[in-house]
């Protein structure tokens, strides 16, 4: 029992962690998937508010 909770409780550990890691090194499709011959401009508002 103290080795399934203490999996529970690393899980739980990672899953935070990798959600902050994501969270900080995510862009916005109009950085990420702008290149030269791509026509992508700032998408504004959308329907649930400003992206950021």
């Amino acid at each position: 029992m103290k080795v399934f909770l203490a999996a529970l409780l690393f899980a739980a550990v990672a899953a935070v962690g990798v959600a902050i890691l994501l969270n900080t090194i995510q862009q916005s499709s109009s950085v990420a998937f702008t290149t030269g011959g791509a026509r992508v401009g700032d998408p504004g508002y959308n329907l649930v508010g400003k992206n950021s």
